[in-house]
């Protein structure tokens, strides 16, 4: 009878043996058949309104700001998904960097992101679309937000292409950012666009009223305007 019982399981366990070893090698084909998951990026989603915010932060909003702004700033990198700038939804990224910008209006990095980040982009309308974004936002403070539109003219005149942009935004530097803290260079790309659109009439008009405003103090600042002047003289006598 023991012998009996023994060959039945040795029987049995043969059969299982065999059994799971089938199992396995379906799964494992099974498994090399069937396509790999293939990780999703997450849409940015819409933010509420500026008041719902507030009142959400419980007196904080500075540091919901910031908060926001970090994940803004680390949404481009998901579990399994690295995504582009150039492929993010472009009126949430505005719609949050506002929002960033309304929650704490001192905070420059808003300004700095748009400008420097998602208005490098390869795509011009996207880049089209943070300028403005940055130009909006410096004319409600235009002494303390001037850096983020001159780095606007630099990615207008020479990314874009795009003169009278470049243009438009310097002019935006020169009747607005009239702070003395607001350094002359920032003051003077006006003039400079100017020349470059072969405005040279205009640009010396400008040129000259600096000069004659008392403003550069620095000699050597002073010369080295003076000679631009000349030289566009010269031009346009031509």
């Amino acid at each position: 009878t023991f012998e009996m019982t023994s060959r039945a399981i040795n029987v049995v366990s043969w059969r299982l043996m065999a059994a799971l070893l089938l199992a396995l090698a379906m799964q494992f084909l099974i498994h090399m058949q069937t396509p790999r998951a293939q990780a999703r990026a997450m849409d940015l989603m819409a933010l509420p309104n500026v008041p719902m915010l507030r009142a959400m932060s419980l007196d904080e909003p500075i540091a919901l700001s910031k908060m926001l702004m970090l994940y803004l700033q680390a949404f481009d990198n998901q579990p399994g998904v690295s995504i582009p700038f150039r492929d993010l939804d472009y009126n949430r990224v505005e719609q949050w960097l506002t929002t960033i910008l309304a929650l704490d209006p001192a905070s420059q990095y808003p300004l700095l992101s748009a400008s420097r980040l998602y208005g490098e982009v390869p795509v011009a309308a996207k880049q089209r679309q943070m300028l403005d974004f940055v130009h909006r936002a410096f004319l409600q403070d235009p002494n303390t937000r001037w850096p983020w539109l001159a780095h606007g003219v630099l990615i207008a005149k020479h990314q874009l292409k795009d003169l009278p942009l470049a243009a438009s935004y310097a002019k935006a530097l020169r009747d607005n950012a009239t702070n003395n803290d607001v350094p002359h260079w920032a003051q003077q790309m006006d003039i400079f666009i100017r020349v470059d659109m072969n405005e040279l009439e205009s640009a010396k008009v400008l040129l000259g009223a600096l000069l004659q405003s008392g403003q550069i103090g620095d000699a050597k600042e002073w010369h080295f305007l003076n000679e631009k002047l000349k030289e566009l003289e010269r031009k346009t006598k031509q």
